[in-house]
């Protein structure tokens, strides 16, 4: 970490707002600039087949690694381990995105890669998303299975209840995956979680990249969407809807874990520690070099935190 990095991760941990309190840690299944894909076949991944024969990548390979055969593995793998090895099945299976780790906190990644750690003593709940945009065009194939397939890791392996467990699927058996339907279940989620709770996230559908309103939020000009199934009459779900219910809406305490299994999805909840698997990061997460902490400001309505940070900076750098 050279000293413009450390002086960033400083400056931001001392001047960190409270909306950033709760704990929240997301696997995206690729970065923003690429597009994710279905495996045609989840046999190969070795993993539980309840409802065909696909399943998206990003979730068919944290289970490969976390819950192969339905049994997790003898060995506790740790946080860049386990990124490691769902980017080799990638590469193995000729699969060009690259599965990312960010973050509100920095982790310790070489720590054991856990959904729930020891310090999360309280409800565990979930919410899970899947959307194969039956009879629509792009539909997909294995995104009902990715729910069903994490759904029985979450119980099994961690022990979460039927009764915590929301589940989206548009197959006119559960509440359908619509954008207020979305919305509402976040807000839920959120809302009835307090310190002490564990939050399982995932989403597995369509990804996309949409204009920003305000080309100043967005160092590319693009924000980061998901795709609701109702997407054509009411619109999709912004990466800042996302980030005003879940990660503004947390209390401290709460741990989230989110898995986003769909294109463009590298940065949708804006969090500011990233890790990579592609040897550039060593051990450790740092503040991702294209981090807006003036976009964070507008986020948090006009916290200052990007003013603090470059005052900080201009210190330490003065001072040598």
């Amino acid at each position: 970490m050279n000293f413009l990095d450390n002086a960033k991760r400083r400056a931001f941990e001392e001047n960190k707002p409270e909306a950033l309190a709760a704990d929240i840690r997301m696997i995206s299944g690729c970065e923003d600039c690429q597009t994710s894909a279905d495996v045609s076949n989840v046999n190969s991944f070795k993993l539980p087949d309840p409802a065909g024969r696909a399943g998206g990548a990003c979730t068919s390979t944290l289970l490969q690694v976390l819950y192969k055969d339905n049994e997790t593995p003898a060995d506790e793998y740790s946080f860049i381990e386990v990124l490691d090895k769902m980017r080799q099945i990638l590469d193995d299976e000729s699969y060009t995105q690259k599965p990312q780790l960010t973050s509100s906190h920095p982790i310790d990644i070489t720590h054991k890669f856990d959904l729930v750690p020891p310090s999360a003593t309280g409800t565990r709940r979930a919410l899970l998303v899947g959307i194969n945009y039956v009879g629509q065009e792009g539909q997909l194939s294995g995104c009902h299975n990715d729910v069903g397939n994490m759904v029985n890791y979450i119980k099994n392996v961690h022990e979460f209840e039927d009764d915590n467990i929301t589940v989206l699927l548009d197959d006119d058996e559960h509440e359908a995956p619509t954008k207020e339907n979305m919305l509402a279940a976040y807000k839920k989620i959120v809302q009835e979680s307090s310190k002490g709770d564990a939050i399982f996230l995932h989403y597995s559908g369509h990804g996309t990249k949409i204009r920003d309103d305000d080309r100043s939020e967005e160092d590319d000009g693009y924000d980061e969407a998901l795709v609701p199934v109702d997407y054509d009459s009411n619109g999709l779900i912004l990466d800042d809807d996302l980030y005003d219910i879940v990660v503004k809406g947390l209390p401290e305490g709460v741990h989230v874990v989110c898995l986003m299994d769909c294109c463009h999805s590298g940065t949708v909840l804006d969090l500011p520690y990233v890790f990579k698997p592609n040897g550039e990061f060593g051990d450790k997460m740092e503040i991702a070099k294209d981090f807006d902490f003036n976009k964070l400001a507008k986020k948090l309505g006009g916290s200052g935190i990007g003013m603090k940070i470059g005052s900080f900076l201009m210190e330490q750098y003065l001072k040598g």
